[in-house]
C-alpha cells in the first residue's frame, strides 16, 4: 500500500492505518511538501522491521517523482529513513547509475536493502531484457520495472519478467495495464502496488479494490481468469458482480476489466493471462463473431455475442445472454405477447433485444439514428422499422433504449419527453441507474425499468455458462444494486 501525503502528520497517520491492513507499505517521501516536512517525518518514524516492511522512496523529478533536490541529499534522506527502520529503499536507476560502487552499501550498513527501479510513463520499451540488464548492473538487491502499457501485449511482456527471476517487481501502468497489476503476485512479482489514499501512478487501484473486489493477494497459479472487455470499460460492474459470486461459492477465480481497442491484441494475450472466458460489451459484440471457432445457434442468428467460453484447446465458443436479460427484465412489467414495443438502436444489444422480443410475441418497431440500420435489423429480426418523425403520433406498450446515450452524459437522452408515448420505459444502461431517459419518463408518470435488471439477469446467465452450475443469483443481485445505490448517493442523485 502506497502512502503519498503532503505533511508528516498525515503520512504518519496513514502509515499507522495502513500497517493494520498490510505488512508492507511504501512511503513516498518525495510527495512531502518541504524538507522540513521530510525531516519531521523521519524524526518521528520508528519502524519495527520484525513487524512491518516499509519501503522508503525519494523519487526525483527526472524519474517521474516530485523530489527536486540533488543526488547527495536524496541518498542522505534514504539513509536516515533506513536508520528509522525502513527495510528497503527504492532508488531509481537514474540515481543508482551515478553512485560509486559503495553508494548502496551505506544503506545496507544501517540494515536496509536497495530496490533499483525503472519507470517509463510514455510506453513499454521494446527491449525489456536490456532494461533488466541495466538495472542488474547497479548492484541492488531487487529490481522494479514500471512501464505504461499501450497494449495488452505490453502488460503481458512486463508481467513475464517476474516469471524469470526472483526479486523482480513488475508494474504495468495505465488503464490497459490494470488487469496485469491485479495479477502481478500471481505472475511471480515480488510486490503489487495499491494506493492507501492518493494514487501515485497511472492505473493504480485503491487497496480496497485490490484486496476487496479482486482479492489480489489470494490469487495463485490455479486461479481461473475471466474478463469483461470493452471500450470504455471502467464503468462496468461485471467484475464486482462476478467476483462477489466467486467468493460466495469459494471458486478460485477472478474477473478483470480489459480496456480493449483492438480485439486481436486482447485475443493474442488471452493464453498469456490464462483467460477461461470473457464477457463483451460495446463496441465488440458483433465484431467478435469473426474470431470465434463456434457459436450458439441463437447467438449466431442474432449476430451478436456477449459471452465467450475459452475451451481447453484454446477454441472460442460464443453465446448471447443479453437475450435472457431483456426478457426477464421487461416481462415482469409487460405482457409481451401482442404488445407493441419500440426499440431504440440497432447495435449488438439491440439485435439481442429485437430477436428476444419478437420470439416472445411482441410487435417490435425499430428506430435508429440511421434509417438503413433500422431497416437491416428489422429485416433480420422479422419486425418493422420506424422513423423518428412518426414517434410523436404513435403509442407503444413499452419503449426500450439500447443506445449508449445517457451512459457518458447524464443529461443525454435518445428521446424527448413528448416522444414518450407508452406505458413502460426500459433503459439498457445501468450506470447511472436512473438515466435522463428514465427521469423524463417518471415525470410523465410512466413506469420505468432500470438497465440494472437486465444487467443482473444476463450476468447470472453468463456465470452459469462459465461455471456449469446455478449462480448465487440473490447475492449477485443484492451486491449490484447496493453498489449502484452507493454511487447515486455519492453523486447526490
Amino acid at each position: 500500500m502506497v502512502i503519498a501525503e503532503r505533511t508528516a502528520d498525515a503520512a504518519l497517520k496513514a502509515l499507522r492505518q495502513t500497517l493494520k491492513h498490510s505488512r508492507t507499505a511504501e512511503l513516498r517521501m518525495d510527495w512531502l511538501s518541504s524538507s522540513a516536512e521530510i525531516s519531521r517525518l523521519i524524526m518521528r518514524l520508528n519502524v519495527d522491521r520484525k513487524k512491518a516492511c516499509v519501503i522508503a522512496t525519494m523519487r526525483r523529478r527526472a524519474a517521474g517523482g516530485r523530489y527536486s533536490g540533488g543526488l547527495h541529499e536524496q541518498m542522505s534522506w534514504l539513509r536516515l529513513a533506513a536508520e528509522s527502520g525502513c527495510a528497503w529503499c527504492d532508488v531509481e536507476v537514474e540515481s543508482a547509475e551515478r553512485l560509486d560502487k559503495f553508494g548502496l552499501d551505506e544503506l545496507r550498513q544501517v540494515g536496509a536493502r536497495a530496490m533499483i527501479s525503472f519507470h517509463d510513463f510514455r510506453g513499454t520499451p521494446r527491449d525489456l531484457k536490456t532494461v533488466v540488464r541495466r538495472l542488474g548492473r547497479c548492484g541492488g538487491d531487487a529490481i522494479k520495472i514500471a512501464a505504461q502499457a499501450r497494449t495488452i501485449e505490453d502488460s503481458a511482456r512486463v508481467l513475464a519478467l517476474a516469471q524469470r527471476k526472483r526479486n523482480v517487481v513488475a508494474v504495468p501502468m495505465g488503464e490497459v495495464g490494470l488487469p496485469a497489476r491485479v495479477l502481478a503476485l500471481r505472475a511471480g512479482s515480488a510486490l503489487a502496488y495499491a494506493a492507501a489514499d492518493q494514487a501515485t501512478a497511472p492505473g493504480q487501484l485503491s487497496a480496497d479494490e485490490m484486496r476487496g473486489m479482486y482479492r489480489a493477494e489470494k490469487l495463485d497459479r490455479r486461479t481461473s481468469v475471466y474478463a469483461v472487455i470493452g471500450n470504455p470499460i471502467a464503468h462496468s460492474l461485471s467484475p464486482m458482480m462476478h467476483n462477489v459470486a466467486f467468493a460466495a461459492r469459494k471458486v478460485n477465480a477472478v474477473m478483470l476489466p480489459f480496456h480493449v481497442t483492438d480485439l486481436k491484441d486482447f485475443l493474442a494475450a488471452c493464453p498469456k493471462f490464462g483467460v477461461k472466458g470473457f464477457a463483451i460489451t460495446l463496441p465488440h459484440k458483433q465484431t467478435i463473431i469473426r474470431h470465434l471457432d463456434g457459436c450458439d445457434p441463437l447467438a449466431a442468428k442474432i449476430g451478436a455475442v456477449n459471452t465467450v467460453v475459452v475451451r481447453g484447446n484454446g477454441k472460442l465458443y460464443g453465446y448471447n445472454t443479453d437475450y435472457v436479460g431483456v426478457l426477464r427484465a421487461l416481462s415482469s412489467r409487460v405482457e409481451l405477447k401482442g404488445s407493441r414495443v419500440l426499440l431504440l438502436g440497432a447495435g449488438g444489444a439491440a439485435r439481442a433485444a429485437a430477436f428476444a422480443l419478437v420470439e416472445a410475441g411482441a410487435l417490435v418497431s425499430i428506430c435508429a439514428r440511421r434509417d438503413a440500420q433500422s431497416a437491416a435489423l428489422a429485416r433480420d429480426a422479422g419486425c418493422e422499422a420506424i422513423s423518428r418523425a412518426k414517434l410523436k403520433g404513435d403509442f407503444f406498450d413499452a419503449i426500450v433504449n439500447s443506445t449508449p446515450l445517457g451512459l457518458r452524459e447524464s443529461d443525454a437522452s435518445p428521446l424527448r419527453a413528448n416522444e414518450l408515448n407508452c406505458r413502460v420505459v426500459m433503459d439498457m444502461i445501468y450506470r447511472p441507474m436512473r438515466t435522463k431517459l428514465l427521469k423524463l419518463a417518471e415525470r410523465r408518470g410512466i413506469e420505468t425499468v432500470s438497465g440494472a435488471e437486465m444487467f443482473i439477469a444476463q450476468g447470472i446467465a453468463q456465470w452459469e455458462i462459465w461455471m456449469g452450475e446455478r449462480a448465487p443469483a440473490e447475492i449477485m443481485r443484492r451486491a449490484t444494486l447496493a453498489a449502484l445505490k452507493r454511487e447515486e448517493k455519492r453523486a447526490g442523485k
